[in-house]
């Protein structure tokens, strides 16, 4: 994103959020609790009761501009308002900020005669003048604070009166004294002292400690500003609203001011003067004033304080003191001296626990620091800090390497910096540490330019590519535009090999799979397999094969498993060949999942494999993803999803979020399956939006489905309707969930609402959609299709075998409808024990899916009844009582009808009336004529209701004819046309 503002008249006015004008320039943001103590005090004074106040805090943080806004608050009351600055500049002036004061009263005409204060008239007048007696001492302090003493109750005797006294810690003794003794009295006159002063030690923070703890003065102890406060100074600064201040200024203005407000506002002045910055673009120079504010203190340190910081900022904005140290080779005692000196003067302050690392206070000072750093200058210093870095942590384990590399970047050694952030990047992937793998190439990348050895720009441009399909962090892709370039031609100007491009060129086509891209995923690999040529190497060839699995997963045609299923092994085989375990985990982990649903033994040896293979070379990923695997296995049998959660846990701490988001499908669907309808819901929110943000395309068409099979499971077809809708767009990115969509969603929803034909209709559009473009997931053929057919008589035993030899027939979600199908032929068979020990086996696995079981009870009873096994009356009342408080009517009907038609008492429900609406309900509707409303205003059939309802078709005329009568409409049309939604 480009840094942008955009620019409004002088005189534009914008309201804020709430209807108030936005924050304007010169406005005091983010000090609202310390103006209110010193608008108390204000309040006070010029009731006659005074008060003294410090206002301290580090440079730059807006003590003096605090002190600015309190003047022109007490102005606007019509208080006298005096101002005094001490200065360290010249020659010292005894009692300077007082003096200032008096002269501006002076030229103010405020200024009393020497008559109105007595005896000390002499001593204002000699102050004015500049002349001291000879024996001046401490007691000459006491008449002159007297006398400022006397002069503050003249001058505020009518309206109070503010004396603040700047930049007191370059005060003199004498001033100090004075101000001492004000403390200690100005409680009983009509005025308020405001003393401003740094925080670092001297006699001034000492005096404004004292009194503090005496209760003599209030310490008013500035913080910078919060992020939000950032933000509206920002835009205070460009006078434009805060919501179109661009993001990345916000955040350039908090990362390099640190709260800071000075720094904020030389920002904010120096970019608005610039061209838009691209992303992948070095941040913008520092702002001249802010150069010269850190090149003033850093030369109030002297040499050695200048020497250590300059080294220091070469290495970031954090540094370690034992490396400088080493680096400068001087005396301990001389450089603790001039560290202290430095953290005292706010340019650094300590960074964790002991004395070891050290940070800049704000990154803008480092940067200003290497910015004034010579050529000769910078490379004697970073031969010296490479050398101690090198003798201190021989190797650069851990983050050294990093630190190395930043010193190298600083330091303009653009080729070893790059060498050492790639180094670095590797070290974080070992340790499973993705996102910091991402951010470490993404800055190696942003240093290549055209002169870069292509092997490098090579190398760091395949790392970066992995790791953003890793991590879905497309934000630190390199632009389209220069990826093209390197890869456009000859290797475009960076003249990298034809079978490296077509490794790059498999690598963006992986990403394009994973963000729903296929057209440009197969446009990539395309012209990877054109630049391989007929001979291709090994290593390129597996990286290539790999990309075509992700594509042919992608595409929409019956053999695309199979084809996957073959390049997966290619790949595996010749990542073999030449020793590539990475490419030989992610071959094993394709080929697992696409075993799977027709072989779980095969698939889980892969998963295992893989794993071992993972831990044997310290590949944390690839070991993570076959964690993840087997754990959906295990769950597949055990319906504990413990595991999952687990491994799922782990990737997310790796910031494997394309993994999370394909294990959040999973377990959206656990929890579906468990009845835990509002756990699924909340799951699949949060992970949509997120999926949705990265721009995972295959994850996100998942997530849609699942939120489709929510609903569908809970018999809700509208809102049904709707999530298929918002998954209908992304079906492309995942061709197989099509199948999904009939076989989970739409087919169970018809079951729920007893539409047994519509759901024979759309499990057949599942299969057929299976056939155009198999699926990897279920969707009802290794489960309840069987269960249905057989029940139909359009299977037997032949069909049960096919289905219970797959793999995905074993799982215990499609055990609860195999085994009750065996059950069924069995019964059939007349074999009746053998049929109710089967049922108890299959009832058993249905133990954690509270809707399947009970739907499965409701399909099979009658023919455990006709067939005489199994406990059918039981059943049928267990799936009654479920689906009546489930609120499924039609299932909870047709399990009375059941239970009538088999000699059973039935219990009568007359509860449900507060599903009738209100509008209905006034009209004496009742829940039974609500549940044929409903049915009417969809303009069903008096034939198709009853079928719908079990009752018989004479009811069913009955309940019509008094919705006509209690709602006044002449015919069951007019009746459907006005009620339609109201029953929807």
């Amino acid at each position: 994103m480009s840094i942008f503002w955009p620019a409004l008249p002088e005189d534009c006015t914008v309201a804020g959020p709430d209807g108030g004008p936005h924050p304007r320039r010169g406005q005091l943001i983010g000090r609202g609790p310390e103006m209110g103590q010193i608008m108390l005090a204000l309040a006070a004074a010029r009731s006659g009761r005074g008060a003294a106040l410090f206002v301290t805090g580090e440079p730059g943080v807006g003590k003096t501009r605090l002190a600015t806004e309190a003047l022109a608050v007490a102005a606007e009351t019509n208080m006298v308002t005096v101002r005094g600055r001490a200065s360290a500049v010249g020659s010292p002036v005894p009692y300077r900020p007082l003096v200032e004061a008096l002269l501006l009263l002076s030229r103010a005409g405020l200024l009393p005669d020497p008559e109105e204060l007595g005896r000390y008239g002499p001593v204002m007048a000699r102050l004015l003048t500049g002349a001291r007696d000879a024996d001046a001492d401490a007691a000459s302090h006491l008449v002159v604070a007297e006398t400022m003493l006397r002069l503050l109750t003249v001058v505020g005797e009518r309206q109070g009166c503010l004396l603040v006294l700047d930049d007191l810690h370059d005060a003199d003794a004498g001033t100090l004294a004075v101000v001492e003794y004000l403390l200690d009295n100005i409680g009983h006159q009509p005025a308020v002292l405001l003393l401003v002063t740094g925080c670092a030690p001297g006699a001034a923070a000492e005096l404004a400690t004292r009194a503090r703890q005496r209760g003599a003065a209030a310490v008013l102890d500035l913080a910078p500003l919060s992020r939000p406060d950032v933000h509206l100074l920002v835009a205070a600064e460009l006078r434009v609203p805060p919501a179109e201040v661009c993001p990345d200024l916000v955040h350039r203005a908090v990362d390099s001011s640190a709260g800071i407000p000075f720094v904020v506002k030389e920002l904010v002045h120096d970019l608005s003067g610039r061209r838009p910055a691209r992303h992948d673009q070095g941040p913008p120079s520092v702002p001249p004033t802010v150069a010269d504010n850190v090149r003033r203190q850093v030369e109030r340190l002297g040499p050695l304080g200048a020497e250590l910081l300059g080294m220091a900022a070469l290495f970031g904005r954090r540094f370690a003191l034992p490396v400088l140290e080493r680096a400068i080779g001087r005396d301990h005692a001389e450089l603790s001296a001039a560290l202290r000196a430095a953290v005292a003067s706010y340019l650094i302050t300590p960074d964790g626990p002991g004395a070891q690392w050290y940070t800049f206070r704000y990154p803008l000072a480092a940067e200003a620091l290497r910015d004034d750093l010579g050529p000769g200058e910078r490379a004697r210093y970073v031969r010296r800090a490479a050398r101690a870095l090198a003798d201190l942590h021989p190797g650069l384990p851990g983050t050294w390497c990093e630190h190395a590399a930043q010193l190298h970047e600083n330091a303009g050694d653009t080729p070893e910096a790059i060498r050492l952030y790639v180094e670095a990047a590797g070290r974080a992937t070992g340790e499973g540490a993705v996102d910091r793998e991402v951010e470490l190439l993404a800055r190696a990348h942003r240093l290549v330019e055209p002169g870069t050895a292509p092997e490098l720009h090579a190398t760091v441009l395949e790392r970066l590519l992995d790791a953003v399909a890793r991590s879905a962090r497309f934000d630190r892709m390199p632009a389209p535009a220069a990826v093209l370039d390197t890869l456009g031609g000859d290797g475009g100007e960076h003249g990298i090999p034809a079978e490296r491009r077509a490794a790059l060129h498999a690598r963006l086509s992986d990403i394009a799979t994973l963000t729903g891209r296929p057209a440009e995923a197969l446009w990539h690999l395309d012209i990877a397999r054109a630049l391989l040529g007929s001979h291709p190497a090994d290593e390129y060839a597996a990286l290539v094969d790999l990309s075509a699995v992700h594509v042919e997963l992608s595409r929409l045609a019956p053999d695309r498993l199979r084809t996957a299923t073959r390049y997966a092994l290619r790949a595996l085989h010749a990542a073999q060949r030449v020793d590539l375990p990475d490419v030989t985990c992610r071959a094993l982990l394709l080929l697992g999942q696409l075993a799977r649903e027709h072989d779980e033994p095969t698939a889980a040896a892969h998963f295992r494999r893989a794993r071992a293979i993972a831990l044997a070379r310290r590949l944390p990923v690839p070991r993570t993803a076959a964690d993840v695997h087997l754990a959906i296995v295990a769950a597949s049998h055990d319906g504990r999803p413990t595991r999952i959660e687990q491994a799922r846990r782990e990737a997310l701490d790796m910031g494997l979020l394309p993994l999370v988001h394909e294990t959040g499908f999973v377990l959206a669907l656990d929890r579906i399956q468990q009845g835990r309808f509002d756990e699924a819901r909340d799951r699949i929110r949060e992970a949509a939006a997120d999926a949705s943000r990265l721009g995972l395309g295959r994850p996100l068409a998942m997530l849609r489905l699942a939120e489709a099979v929510r609903y569908a499971h809970q018999g809700r077809r509208a809102e049904m309707h709707g999530a298929l809708e918002r998954l209908t767009p992304l079906l492309d990115a995942a061709p197989g969930v099509r199948a999904m969509s009939y076989g989970l969603a739409r087919a169970f929803c018809s079951l729920l609402e007893e539409r047994h034909e519509a759901a024979g209709q759309e499990f057949a559009q599942a299969l057929a959609y299976d056939a155009e473009n198999p699926a990897m997931g279920g969707f009802g053929k290794h489960g309840i299709i069987l269960l249905l057919g057989v029940l139909d008589g359009r299977m037997g035993r032949r069909h049960h075998a096919e289905v219970t030899l797959a793999s995905a027939g074993a799982t215990r979600w499609n055990h609860q409808f195999t085994g009750l199908a065996h059950a069924v032929l069995l019964g059939r068979e007349g074999r009746p024990d053998e049929a109710t020990a089967a049922a108890g086996k299959a009832l058993e696995a249905a133990g954690p899916f509270p809707m399947a079981r009970r739907l499965c009870l409701r399909l099979v009873a009658q023919s455990a009844y006709d067939d005489g096994w199994g406990t059918p009356v039981e059943w049928l009342r267990e799936a009654e009582e479920y689906f009546h408080g489930a609120g499924l009517q039609a299932v909870a009907g047709a399990s009375r009808a059941l239970l009538r038609g088999m000699g059973a008492s039935v219990r009568q429900r007359r509860t449900g009336t507060e599903r009738v609406p209100p509008d209905l309900r006034r009209c004496g509707i009742t829940v039974r004529e609500f549940e044929v409303a409903r049915l009417v205003a969809e303009r069903i059939s008096n034939k198709d209701i009853a079928g719908r309802l079990h009752i018989s078709l004479r009811t069913v005329e009955k309940h019509v004819a008094s919705l006509l009568q209690k709602t006044g409409h002449p015919n069951r049309t007019a009746f459907a046309t006005a009620t339609r939604d109201l029953v929807a």
